[in-house]
């Protein structure tokens, strides 16, 4: 019978060495005997059919030496019990079958299916295995686990035709073409470098791929797929561009079918309204209505996802903030929806006050804080965000300020990234006719933006332009771009004298006015003094092409709250409802 070249050294001489010494103390004169007997040994286990190759295991064959040499005359083979053995039906010829890399997905004949047919997912392919006997099946996983064929509802160990007492093990055909393909473990455990295995027909069909592998074969090759999605209880939302409207409803069904706990599959179909910061949808697959109940940072919150605005994507966001604020700290969250900074806020027993115009979300913010029962640590508005500032955090925050018991920091959250920025006015001068108190504690905001490429200098000129830090208006180049230099400096309404010489301007002196020349170099001094004011500028994610969503987190300057406004015209802000 054939003996595997490394099992046989192995044992020859690992397993004789070992216990030539105890043995010939004993019971033997010379290593040779123990030879001798290993050998018998080995001639008694080799008694198996020769269609088969039959591989032991080393561990089996050392406790039947082990007790031979304490038992001599357990040296009768009668005595010995048969040990555990892995078949594998092969011939000793090394064969190599080539395999298509297009063998483990769906079918060509689905590109361009509009409706779904399941029935065009089957698929007939050639798969490798080994055959092994049930009770070494763990053994043999424990070297072939990555080799293991693995795909959506296909049990790769599995029953052998007429031989219960067996199990066929499946192998992923793109990585084994012949027992050179094992691993070194295994062939060192079962002897064998030069057989192949037996190949037998698998039927694949449509339950055994997965979301991602249909969609990618049935969608134009040459363009973006749909591979992203939000999860929202039991709702799936997408946002499908146009090239794939037609698959629309093929696309809800395979998400439908694939994704664990889905029952409803909703496409956004217009931008989020600014107002009340909800969307349009249109529903793809399934059924049931759009109140769900979702988990985040340890908080639940209860939504009719179809009235606010809720994006699971920004989960890490939510607890970033959240883990800036200690115990009695002051949030001031301008926009708060349904409350995903305000109710953890409110756990660690911050003091809260949270306000949002729509009224959906406001009835949700109420709903939660009572689930979570902070009910009592949180203060609920529904205001227009322009006078939620002018009114309600400006009287609150004066209070604090007089509190000589209050040590903690202030923060303010305006999380509208669309317009947000466009509140940021409503501080200019905020206090310009109150009595200032001595070392306040300033607010600290964190307003986030969409800015059209991930530049940190692009979202702190959004907000120095709306705090009138900055006039870009009158230093922008030919084609459009800002062309400022920026230098630490003095801030110009502290009318110190400026270094002239400390200012660099690029713009092209030939070509501007002197009035021109003399605003741009003020607009640098101006927003030299609001940089120093930032503590953080961050890249949240991105949306889309040329659509990036960004915080910047600054303390409010004690100056800009006490200047006096300018008489401009209010923000293109949101609108308190009439009552």
């Amino acid at each position: 019978m054939y003996v595997g070249r490394v099992l046989h050294n192995m044992l020859h001489v690992t397993l004789v060495r070992r216990f030539s010494t105890f043995y010939k103390t004993k019971y033997m004169k010379t290593t040779q005997r123990c030879t001798f007997m290993f050998q018998r040994v080995l001639g008694h286990c080799w008694t198996k059919p020769s269609k088969y190759l039959v591989f032991y295991e080393p561990t089996a064959i050392v406790k039947h030496i082990q007790t031979l040499i304490y038992r001599p005359a357990a040296f009768n083979a009668r005595e010995i019990k048969p040990l555990p053995y892995v078949f594998c039906t092969s011939p000793l010829t090394t064969r190599i079958h080539k395999m298509d890399t297009n063998t483990l997905i769906p079918p060509p004949c689905v590109r361009g299916m509009t409706e779904l047919n399941t029935e065009a997912f089957e698929k007939k392919i050639r798969v490798p295995h080994i055959i092994v006997d049930c009770n070494r099946v763990q053994y043999a996983l424990k070297y072939l686990k990555k080799y293991m064929l693995k795909l959506r509802k296909l049990k790769p160990v599995q029953n052998e035709e007429d031989h219960p007492e067996r199990k066929m093990l499946l192998l992923n055909p793109l990585m084994v073409k012949k027992y050179e393909d094992f691993k070194e473990e295994f062939l060192s455990a079962y002897g064998s470098d030069d057989a192949v295995c037996e190949y037998r027909e698998v039927v694949l069909q449509y339950d055994n791929w997965e979301a991602s592998e249909i969609l990618r074969a049935v969608l134009p090759e040459d363009q973006e797929g749909a591979q992203s999605y939000s999860i929202i209880g039991h709702i799936l939302h997408v946002n499908l561009r146009e090239h794939l409207l037609p698959y629309k409803h093929l696309i809800g069904n395979v998400y439908i079918d694939k994704i664990p706990n889905i029952s409803l599959v909703v496409n956004k179909i217009k931008e989020i309204d600014s107002t009340y910061r909800n969307f349009q949808m249109e529903v793809l697959a399934g059924s049931g209505d759009t109140n769900v109940m979702v988990k985040e940072n340890g908080c639940t919150f209860a939504m009719d996802f179809a009235k606010v605005y809720w994006n699971p994507r920004l989960a890490t966001e939510h607890e970033r903030i959240v883990k800036k604020l200690k115990h009695g700290d002051v949030l001031y969250d301008v926009m708060a929806g349904i409350g995903p900074f305000a109710v953890p806020a409110a756990r660690k027993k911050c003091y809260v006050l949270a306000n949002d115009l729509n009224p959906c979300s406001f009835e949700a913010l109420v709903k939660n804080c009572s689930i979570n029962k902070v009910k009592d640590r949180v203060r609920y508005f529904n205001l227009d965000g322009h006078e939620f500032i002018q009114t309600i955090l400006k009287k609150d925050l004066f209070e604090k300020w007089g509190e000589f018991t209050f040590t903690g920091d202030i923060h303010v959250t305006m999380n509208l990234p669309a317009m947000a920025v466009d509140f940021l006015p409503a501080f200019v001068g905020l206090f310009h006719n109150n009595d200032f108190p001595e070392n306040p504690t300033l607010p600290i905001v964190h307003v986030y933006m969409f800015t059209n490429e991930a530049n940190e200098e692009i979202a702190i000129k959004m907000v120095a332009e709306k705090l009138g830090y900055l006039d870009t208006s009158s230093i922008q180049s030919e084609d459009g771009r800002e062309t400022v230099n920026y230098e630490e400096t003095t801030p110009s309404n502290q009318n110190d004298t400026v270094n002239e010489e400390k200012i660099t301007n690029t713009c092209d002196r030939n070509n501007v006015s002197q009035e021109e020349q003399e605003n741009t170099e003020k607009s640098t001094i101006q927003l030299c003094s609001f940089r120093k004011h930032i503590l953080e500028v961050v890249n949240i994610r991105t949306v889309a092409p040329n659509k990036i969503m960004m915080r910047v987190s600054f303390r409010l300057p004690q100056k800009l709250l006490t200047t006096e406004p300018n008489q401009q015209s209010e923000p293109p802000c949101k609108r308190i409802k009439n009552n």
